[in-house]
Formats: structure tokens, C-alpha cells, sequence
């Protein structure tokens, strides 16, 4: 079992932060991500809607969207009639100027992690440590 507690709050250190939603805000709405966790290379935020709660239509000038469903039963309905739900675990892209807007099915909150951005894919830019003792593998006792 790892020693390090839980991440409750917005912690930072050198090249990285991390954090937990109920720290980026709380009750319905959004949860801002970006500037907390000091993300500067695109937009990054929480949506949390309340049960059976409709979001209006909306699209976006220049940026892309990608929703994660955390948590709930959420619908995307689009301008021309289309829907796709999604169960937690979901994932979507919707263009930026495609009309859209989230409904949440459910008796409970939905949860949904919304990033977006333009400028196109960096590609496959990853790189393996040096250091030997940095390497993947199992999770020992």
C-alpha cells in the first residue's frame, strides 16, 4: 500500500499539479480546472449538473470539445437531431462549431470532465526515463 495520502486539495510541484474536484469548487456548474492546475495548452473544466437538468444549445467559435462522463447518465444532442448517451466511462468529441448541449438523465448529479482546444495533435512525443528504477512494472507488497 502506497504511504502518500489521498489528494483532497490542489497540490503542486515541480512540472506538475494535482487535485480533487470538491477543491475546484462546489454545487452545480463548472468546476474550473485550468487555471488551479495552471494548464496552459488548452481549455480543461468540470461540469457538474444537477438531476434531470438540460443544458442549453450551444457551439464554440475555434475549439474542440472532448466530454468524459465521470459519473451520471448524460445525453448529447445535436443541432440536427442526433443523441449519444453516455454512461460513466463515455467519452465524446464534438467539432467546434457543431451545435450541442448535455442533459443529465438521472436522479443524481452527472459529472463530466470537458476539455477543448485547437491547433491540432503534437503526436507521439513520450519518452522513457534514463533511469532504470523509473520503469513500469508490478506493484510490489
Amino acid at each position: 500500500m502506497s504511504e502518500n495520502p489521498v489528494i483532497s486539495e490542489v497540490v503542486e510541484g515541480q512540472g506538475w499539479a494535482a487535485g480533487h474536484l470538491d477543491a475546484l469548487g462546489e454545487g452545480w456548474g463548472f468546476r474550473k480546472v485550468r487555471v488551479p492546475l495552471g494548464v496552459t495548452s488548452m481549455g480543461a473544466n468540470a461540469l457538474v449538473l444537477p438531476p434531470r437538468y438540460q443544458a442549453g444549445f450551444h457551439y464554440h467559435d475555434e475549439q474542440e470539445e472532448i466530454y468524459f462522463v465521470h459519473a451520471g447518465d448524460v445525453e448529447l444532442e445535436f443541432g440536427d437531431g442526433s443523441v449519444a448517451r453516455l454512461a460513466p466511462g463515455g467519452v465524446a468529441r464534438v467539432d467546434a462549431n457543431t451545435v450541442r448541449r448535455l442533459r443529465n438523465l438521472a436522479d443524481e448529479d452527472a459529472v463530466i470532465f470537458v476539455v477543448g482546444g485547437k491547433g491540432g495533435y503534437i503526436g507521439r512525443d513520450a519518452h522513457l526515463a534514463e533511469d532504470s528504477d523509473r520503469a513500469g512494472g508490478p506493484i510490489g507488497d
